[in-house]
């Protein structure tokens, strides 16, 4: 069986971009993906607390795993290189679209798996060493991070009741909801 297996880490992506890289290099190989495997989670979660876990129970020998990217099985090194090896070991073919990987049960694989893990390790690192140096740039220069002290966001839904109540005033409306008008 061929799976599909795509991951984004907030409710505020979406895992579309993902299915069609999938399908545009399935399509171009001359194979179908038989099942998706669609999950929002974080890359840190263990595998074993996420749906790729299930799926490492179920695939069987001979099967085939295709992923857009390494770093969608895993953030570090040892988390990536732990789920390919389960894989390596039960004979389970795992593709990369971007990467352009084909990971078996051989030296080479294990090689390229190693190397491109530790680099996605670091790339994430990175990324979060830049973000906090931002902040901490922002927070010198005198910007208030985050969101006010004892400010709440609320989400007021605007009815004709509530409109009658301020008296028609759209100004006090809107000062009471912390809503703009915008004209």
């Amino acid at each position: 069986m061929i799976y599909g297996y795509v991951r984004v880490s907030t409710d505020k992506q979406s895992t579309e971009n993902q299915r069609f890289e999938i399908e545009n290099y399935s399509k171009a190989k001359g194979f179908r993906i038989e099942r998706w495997v669609d999950e929002t989670i974080s890359g840190t979660t263990s595998v074993s607390n996420r749906q790729l876990g299930r799926l490492l129970k179920q695939i069987r020998k001979g099967d085939t795993l295709v992923t857009t990217e390494l770093s969608r099985l895993g953030r570090n090194l040892m988390q990536v290189m732990s789920f390919l090896h389960q894989c390596m070991e039960r004979d389970i073919i795992v593709l990369t679209v971007k990467e352009r990987y084909e990971l078996g049960n051989n030296i080479n694989s294990k090689i390229l798996a190693f190397a491109f893990s530790l680099s996605a390790e670091i790339e994430r690192n990175l990324i979060s060493q830049r973000t906090r140096e931002a902040l901490a740039r922002k927070k010198a220069e005198g910007t208030k991070l985050g969101r006010p002290k004892g400010k709440k966001t609320r989400l007021c839904v605007i009815s004709c009741g509530t409109h009658s109540r301020t008296g028609g005033n759209i100004d006090i409306l809107s000062n009471r909801t912390f809503m703009a008008l915008i004209v």
